[in-house]
């Protein structure tokens, strides 16, 4: 198993810069890649019975690429855009699974602090039924 593979499948402790928009106070997560579902993670609080389901698009052709503005990295002490790990918020639903492609959550690869950025791009939806 390769250093990257690791990472993407290890649990990873995750703190965010300030709560989420309707998670507060809620800030300490872990993050961990749900078996057998490629790309989807599971983001739970560590002090309270609060899960998210996050997708890394990385994990296949949405292309989906972001601008991440420098003022978001510096949130979370990223220099490059390479220090972050970029995943999108998914909501299961009765006609489909819904990507919110405007607010990404960055995460710094190697520290786990994060943020959810809100985007100005217009062209990224808030609500995008996967697969469509």
């Amino acid at each position: 198993m390769s250093a990257s593979t690791d990472q993407r499948t290890a649990a990873l402790g995750v703190e965010f810069a300030s709560p989420m928009p309707g998670l507060s106070p809620h800030t300490a997560f872990t993050l961990e890649q749900i078996d057998g579902a490629e790309g989807l993670h599971a983001l739970r609080a560590t002090d309270a019975d609060v899960r998210l389901f996050l997708l890394d698009p990385a994990s296949g052709d949405y292309g989906y690429e972001p601008t991440i503005p420098a003022e978001v990295r510096g949130q979370i002490g990223a220099e490059e855009d390479s220090d972050v790990r970029v995943f999108v918020v998914a909501n299961p639903s009765a006609d489909g699974v819904y990507i919110n492609l405007r607010a990404p959550i960055l995460i710094h690869a190697a520290t786990g602090r994060a943020v959810q950025a809100i985007l100005e791009d217009q062209r990224y939806p808030i609500r995008a039924l996967l697969g469509s």
